[in-house]
């Protein structure tokens, strides 16, 4: 797959099949998507286009609102859309100006002149343009002027889409980890840095990797003990993951921690993934780091005997 940080990088390509949207998550519902428009490129001849956006369209056009959390960073998004065997994935980014354009120049000058978009597979309810005044009959009136084909997802997987999107945001956020992966198709996870703790984990006997995430807008689910699979340099490895601000020592900041099942290496300053599979009990504050350390050991039992 080919990744192009500006429209201005790609070139237009044969019988492009394009679909557009965030594909926060590429979670089941985008996939059914994604597979229609790789069959209608496999029918054609062409090549599977998507046209997504960053930074988000919320982040520019309402930024006093920082409630929005997304479910993948837009690396962790291409990534995902690698591996379902999209051909080009264009991650344009979203401004006033963009969004500011007009229908009709947004679909001449970037969809057809861009893109050279021969068909586009489209939500009933897709809006684009100033004021977000265009939409799927915009895309039909134009499609015989500008030489494209519109083809309709169906309203019952656009609100399988939105429907899927938002309940894996609220079952993250209260800890039903298996929901959100049944959703998804996939477990959830997070990447990030591996920093330098006060060890305190390590004098329980348990050390922790503390990870920090630099995206501020990638969503972390709620706070507890958690059943995880560590990737490091692609090795896998079982653990458990603590979110939380450790009250049984009166911590001041939310820490995201994971002790690694036999593990020892230094992994400081490097990248690992997460990945998220079973939500073990929350965050509680003990009234000793005796009566923590007793609870840890409870936690691992309980996380070995899971199947995953």
């Amino acid at each position: 797959m080919r990744v192009y940080h500006n429209i201005d990088e790609f070139t237009a390509v044969n019988n492009a099949v394009v679909t557009i949207g965030t594909f926060d998550g590429v979670h089941i519902g985008h996939r059914k998507i994604i597979s229609g428009i790789k069959e209608l490129a496999a029918s054609t001849g062409g090549e599977t286009v998507i046209l997504t956006f960053f930074p988000h369209p919320r982040m520019i056009l309402h930024p006093e609102d920082e409630s929005l959390k997304l479910i993948t960073t837009i690396a962790e998004k291409a990534g995902l859309m690698e591996k379902l065997g999209v051909d080009h994935l264009i991650i344009t980014p979203f401004s006033r100006d963009f969004s500011n354009q007009s229908a009709e120049s947004y679909i001449r000058d970037v969809l057809v002149n861009k893109i050279g978009t021969k068909k586009i597979v489209i939500g009933y309810d897709h809006r684009f343009g100033k004021d977000r005044q265009g939409g799927f009959e915009d895309l039909q009136r134009l499609g015989p002027v500008y030489g494209f084909d519109v083809v309709e997802i169906p309203e019952q997987d656009i609100n399988e889409v939105a429907i899927s999107s938002t309940r894996i945001r609220n079952a993250l956020l209260s800890g039903d980890i298996d929901l959100a992966n049944a959703f998804l198709g996939y477990p959830f996870f997070i990447t990030g840095n591996v920093v330098r703790g006060d060890q305190i984990g390590r004098q329980l006997g348990y050390p922790t990797a503390n990870i920090v995430i630099e995206e501020k807008y990638k969503l972390v689910p709620c706070d507890g003990i958690f059943a995880v699979t560590v990737i490091i340099a692609d090795q896998k490895y079982k653990g458990m993951a603590y979110i939380g601000s450790r009250p049984t020592v009166n911590g001041l900041t939310r820490n995201i921690e994971v002790n690694i099942f036999d593990f020892n290496q230094d992994i400081y300053n490097q990248t690992i993934r997460m990945e998220f599979h079973h939500y073990i009990r929350g965050d509680v504050k003990f009234s000793s780091l005796d009566g923590l350390k007793v609870q840890l050991a409870q936690d691992k039992v309980d996380v070995l005997n899971l199947d995953f």
